[in-house]
């Protein structure tokens, strides 16, 4: 009499529909500064950080550690317009990450003009949903020395249906005090990150205050990303829709 319960069971398997595949733990999109505050030089040590910081040994460990075993990373430099540097590429260990590392350091530049945070938001999120991958998390990792916006979306606009899509946004302000940011003038760029720019659950900013701490702060950055948690510091608790008050966490 076993079959009075199975076809009912089967029944109700088929009616639910087919499981989405989990192709890799996690989506990140590393939208970089490429805009006119940003020189040769700059766009260089930014790509070697992050080159530095995906090949690095620690963070290596922690994408084996995911439940996947590997991630998904494409890496994009934003300005007037944004372009794609990195298509997506799997990580799954130290050979696919040196390929990632190499293919990055040695492409040339494509992005020029003036900041348009909102239009870039919004092309990291059109290159997760049009993908060919199903991460089962989503990020967007934004980087820049300024969180002014000279055209397209506005950024309240953008990061409110980034945030909508259930996507997070962390931030990476870049305080280098011996190149072009963050000089005089620029106020307080953590803060403004946390005020305009990071969204979504368990978003947080972490800030590169110099060169020779890009790529640590990169690594940091990456590593938080990749296992899922939460710094106890440079931390804030970001709006998930619209802005609201930041509240540092403990």
């Amino acid at each position: 009499m076993l079959w009075r319960f199975a076809l009912p069971l089967a029944l109700a398997l088929a009616s639910a529909g087919p499981v989405a595949a989990q192709d890799t733990d996690l989506e990140l999109v590393l939208l970089a500064d490429a805009s006119g505050s940003i020189d040769a030089g700059e766009i260089a040590f930014q790509r070697s950080g992050y080159a530095e910081a995906i090949t690095d040994p620690e963070v290596l460990e922690t994408i084996m550690q995911t439940a996947y075993g590997s991630i998904a990373v494409t890496y994009v430099e934003w300005a007037a317009n944004q372009a794609v540097v990195v298509p997506w590429r799997v990580i799954d260990g130290p050979d696919s990450a040196a390929a990632f590392a190499a293919e990055l350091t040695s492409a040339g530049r494509a992005a020029f003009g003036r900041n348009a945070i909102g239009d870039a938001l919004l092309f990291g999120k059109s290159l997760i949903e049009n993908n060919a991958l199903d991460g089962w998390r989503k990020v967007i990792d934004f980087s820049g020395d300024s969180a002014n916006s000279y055209g397209g979306a506005p950024v309240s606009t953008a990061r409110d249906a980034v945030v909508g899509a259930g996507i997070t946004i962390n931030g990476l302000p870049i305080l280098c005090r011996d190149c072009r940011s963050g000089q005089a003038g620029y106020g307080d760029l953590e803060a403004q990150y946390r005020d305009r720019i990071i969204g979504g659950v368990g978003a947080f900013v972490v800030t590169a205050d110099s060169r020779d701490s890009f790529a640590d702060a990169v690594k940091r950055k990456l590593i938080l990303e990749i296992s899922g948690q939460m710094p106890v510091r440079d931390v804030a608790d970001a709006p998930v829709a619209a802005p609201r008050a930041v509240h540092f966490a403990p």
